[in-house]
């Protein structure tokens, strides 16, 4: 297993911390990772996405969505379940056992909607930039030029 070091990227890099802490914790949980409950991300647009997570055997009140600085949470807690003691399994392949599931997502990112069919949790999510970062066409206007003498003496007659 590799581990690696970011420190000299905290040293040397100023205003980049949130991107070391993100390739930080990144490492980390890919080696934790263990794979439950599986996912997928798609695009659906041009700014909007899905994640897609199997959930067999959980029910929309076991499950739980937060979102918090960024970090998308999908965490479901299995209720006890009286009937699961009375049964007897010849092979038991569905894991229904409680999980966390991060996703860290970029600015401007929030949650539009979430479904649960078939076993299937569905996570709409959106990029929505704020006006002031959108680009914007700033128009020319096709003016006399300007020439020095007659610029003064319009200032003078102000």
């Amino acid at each position: 297993m590799r581990t690696y070091d970011f420190t000299p990227l905290y040293r040397s890099a100023v205003g980049f911390d949130r991107l070391a802490n993100l390739l930080e914790s990144a490492s980390r949980t890919t080696s934790q990772d263990t794979g439950y409950p599986p996912y997928n991300i798609e695009t659906t647009g041009e700014n909007a996405y899905r994640i897609e997570i199997a959930v067999a055997g959980f029910g929309p009140d076991e499950l739980n969505i937060e979102v918090k600085e960024n970090l998308l949470t999908v965490t479901g807690r299995k209720t006890a379940n009286d009937d699961a003691a009375q049964k007897t399994y010849l092979h038991r392949g569905l894991a229904e056992r409680d999980f966390e599931r991060r996703f860290q997502l970029a600015d401007y990112v929030v949650v539009t909607d979430a479904n649960l069919v078939n076993g299937l949790l569905s996570i709409s999510l959106k990029r929505e930039l704020p006006e002031a970062l959108k680009p914007r066409r700033i128009e020319i206007g096709a003016g006399q030029p300007l020439i020095e003498g007659k610029a003064e003496n319009k200032a003078e007659a102000a």
